[in-house]
């Protein structure tokens, strides 16, 4: 015999926020989240709360994209037959719970449509795959306490800090998701972690990229200048913009308008997720123009036919020309140093030259200009140091206002 209500598997699917019965205490509840859970709710016979009245209960019965209509119905008849014999459902079901592993791998491919990249889609399970599988994988979600949290993370936490700051952080999301779903109930133990400091404080020590000295450049651009190769031409161009690799690689030609000398980054390629718009110089132009021969997807096409130059081209440029202690990214640090120390450069324009978001949410909110003449004035009077060409044209001065 199967409960009956009002529900219907559309009504299910549609419903808003709130908690909507099904009969015979049955109950879909909807999340402001837009999660969709099973609850029924039953009175355990003989049995009685604190201040004497029935015991009256709410149990979960699994999420709605899992656990179909009527599959929720035979749970909660179940859990009302127990009841009525004076049995309490939660130390006498034998409901079926998904381990980590499987709540992980679910939580993963849900969000493939949400990750910025693929990379990062991989990192993100692999992460899981390499520190938290091997240890809590099998056990069931509902199980996973504070002592298995700090089983994963205790172990790299000094030695690969980002590493463990990560995956608590994946962690976390996989036990929340268990908890929409009706898996779990409580405190997410790696907030518990956090919040009771059980971990070491560890200082974060600054990744920085190995750079050339901006002194250096234009010695190092001339040599750039009188070689052929396409790697050489998509690191003039990094180094000229100021650009990371892969922006620069990835480039179309339809992103680029020569007319009006500039280079529209879509947000999908960029690391702060927003359109990036970039000043070409005359320089930057030359470069680029002759390619357009090729009639290829991309600007820097790579051995394949409409395919970009491969991501290790200009890394082993520089190893081939025995330029040591440097690396491509390096050369954003490089231009960032010469804007400060050379060019006086407001602090605003040099970090938005560089795609980097300047100020907290609220200025950002409020400051809607990108400085984009501001920037190209900038990016002109790099190019002609860079160039060797400083000392022939007029230097721009950046005043007290320049960067309002």
């Amino acid at each position: 015999m199967a409960l009956t209500g009002r529900l219907t598997k559309k009504l299910v699917e549609n419903l808003g926020t709130g908690r909507h019965g099904g009969g015979g205490g049955l109950y879909l509840v909807v999340d402001p989240s837009g999660a969709r859970r099973w609850i029924v709710r039953v009175v355990v016979k003989g049995q009685r709360n604190a201040k004497g009245a029935p015991l009256r209960t709410d149990f979960g019965l699994g999420g709605a994209d899992i656990v179909t209509l009527n599959q929720a119905r035979d749970r909660a008849l179940e859990y009302r037959r127990m009841a009525k014999q004076g049995l309490n459902p939660r130390f006498n079901t034998t409901r079926a719970i998904l381990t980590f592993e499987e709540v992980g791998r679910q939580v993963h491919i849900d969000r493939m449509p949400t990750w910025k990249n693929e990379k990062h889609g991989t990192q993100w399970i692999n992460t899981l795959r390499d520190y938290a599988f091997p240890k809590i994988g099998r056990m069931p979600v509902d199980t996973v306490g504070q002592p298995e949290v700090l089983m994963c993370l205790s172990p790299i936490w000094t030695d690969k800090h980002e590493t463990a700051r990560r995956l608590s952080q994946r962690i976390k999301v996989v036990l929340d998701v268990a908890k929409s779903k009706g898996f779990r109930s409580g405190e997410n133990p790696v907030t518990a972690i956090h919040e009771a400091q059980v971990l070491p404080k560890v200082k974060a020590k600054p990744k920085h990229h190995k750079a050339m000295a901006w002194q250096d450049v234009p010695a190092f651009y001339a040599d750039l200048r009188v070689r052929d190769a396409m790697a050489a031409r998509a690191l003039m161009l990094t180094c000229l913009t100021g650009s990371r690799t892969s922006e620069v690689l990835k480039m179309r030609w339809d992103e680029v308008d020569s007319q009006a000398q500039l280079w529209t980054c879509p947000a999908d390629r960029m690391k702060g997720g927003d359109t990036h718009r970039v000043p070409l110089t005359d320089e930057m132009l030359t470069i680029i123009e002759p390619l357009r021969a090729m009639q290829s997807e991309y600007v820097f096409e790579g051995q394949r036919r409409h395919k970009p130059l491969s991501n290790m081209a200009m890394l082993m440029l520089l190893r081939r020309m025995q330029v040591e202690g440097v690396t491509v990214h390096g050369f954003r640090s490089t231009f960032r140093d010469w804007a400060s120390e050379s060019a006086n450069a407001p602090r605003e324009v040099a970090e938005m030259s560089l795609a980097h978001k300047v100020g907290s949410d609220v200025e950002r909110a409020y400051a809607r200009s990108d400085l984009l003449e501001k920037r190209r004035l900038l990016m002109s009077r790099w190019s002609s140091f860079v160039c060797g060409e400083e000392s022939t044209v007029l230097k721009v001065t950046f005043g007290a206002d320049a960067g309002r």
